[in-house]
């Protein structure tokens, strides 16, 4: 259902100098539909007030923590409370949080991954389930027009059966950290086991890999097989890792994801292959998508275009022949689950055919994900089965 005003977003986490807190805010507020008027930008009760400041927000509704927020936006009359938040916190504590506005009656958009551990992760599922509140996970490359047409291809049948994934995630930031290895310290905190968890690599961008497959071709993995190493001096946590992967259905994957990959900035790709076709994508060009055949010529398709479905057109803003990429990517995950937020607030939520964006499902399957290939690589590369 269309609403007659925009939803009013609330933030956790996010503040001054954050990156992702940024982008959050832009992708939200590209389709006119969101405005933000809340929020706990900081655990730092002064730098989440500047940081409201910065965003021009009434002074009332910056706090200093997020349960004084989920409070007291909870005691405000119902057209003037937020109708979600979005949670940009550290991974540690997005469980948490999570509960805490989802108890209080709001809906909820959050960053990946899903919670600090399966074990949260499936925790949140049951409140998710209990109250019966949206709840969307931001794997943002989900949004990409391209992407969506590679998912519809799929479930058209255009690629027959598929045989054979390949995904990777290559990056190589983490490689300078060699050039200083005096003292071995933790260079952020995705690094520190404290907060992020079993895993840095894998459960960063490797994550998303595993997502990107399972939303385009709907495979659920069986089992998997990883090693994951350690390559910087003094790290607790993997900044590398190489997993084989069998998926439910006879379909075999291989998985790669690093930091240290020299040279490489951002290069999320996947490849897809079927009997009949095959698809490549790759996130640093996001505008394509290459079909290849064993008998014809190979085609590139381009968002833009009318040969693209529905689903790529009603994801894509711009004519063809203007790119469009990373936020316009993160709008339509908020695209996605403002729809479903809109139903919730006026009483039709959930639709009977579905929405369009990563649930809390979706982001309990990549904890199980992460916990696995950690415990095969701890246990000589063994096939590891998911707990999901």
């Amino acid at each position: 259902m269309t609403l007659n005003r925009k939803l009013r977003m609330g933030m956790v986490g996010g503040g001054r100098g954050a990156f992702i807190g940024a982008v959050h805010r832009m992708a939200a507020a590209l389709d006119g539909k969101i405005q933000l008027v809340a929020g706990a930008f900081s655990s730092d009760p002064e730098k989440s007030r500047m940081s409201g400041e910065d965003f021009l927000l009434d002074a009332s509704r910056v706090y200093s923590s997020y349960q004084q927020m989920a409070e007291a936006e909870a005691a405000l009359p119902a057209d003037q409370r937020i109708d979600f938040v979005s949670i940009v916190a550290q991974n540690n504590l997005h469980y948490e949080i999570a509960k805490t506005f989802l108890e209080s009656g709001f809906n909820v958009i959050c960053e990946k991954p899903l919670a600090y551990s399966l074990e949260q992760g499936k925790q949140l599922a049951q409140v998710v389930n209990a109250t019966g509140k949206v709840f969307a996970l931001t794997h943002n490359y989900t949004g990409y027009p391209m992407v969506k047409e590679a998912k519809a291809m799929v479930a058209e049948g255009k690629l027959g059966k598929i045989l054979k994934i390949v995904a990777e995630y290559p990056q190589g930031y983490a490689i300078t950290a060699l050039k200083d290895q005096a003292d071995g310290a933790i260079s952020n905190w995705r690094m520190d086991p404290a907060v992020s968890g079993v895993s840095n690599c894998i459960g960063d961008i490797g994550s998303h890999a595993e997502n990107l497959v399972k939303y385009i071709t709907g495979l659920e993995i069986e089992e998997l097989a990883a090693e994951l190493t350690t390559f910087i001096p003094g790290r607790q946590l993997d900044d590398d890792g190489n997993l084989l992967i069998r998926y439910k259905g006879g379909a075999k994957g291989v998985l790669y994801a690093s930091q240290i990959s020299t040279g490489d900035e951002n290069n999320l790709n996947i490849r897809i292959y079927g009997t009949e076709a095959s698809l490549e994508w790759h996130q640093e060009h996001p505008n394509e998508l290459i079909v290849k055949y064993a008998e014809q010529p190979r085609q590139i398709h381009r968002r833009g275009n009318v040969y693209n479905g529905e689903v790529c057109g009603k994801n894509t803003r711009l004519p063809f022949g203007h790119p469009e990429a990373f936020i316009e990517a993160f709008a339509n995950v908020y695209l996605g689950a403002a729809e479903a937020i809109a139903d919730e607030v006026s009483g039709s939520y959930p639709r009977p055919e579905g929405y369009d964006f990563p649930t809390v499902q979706d982001g309990v399957e990549g904890m199980a994900f992460i916990e696995a290939a950690v415990a095969s690589s701890k246990n000589n590369s063994a096939w590891t089965k998911l707990e999901a």
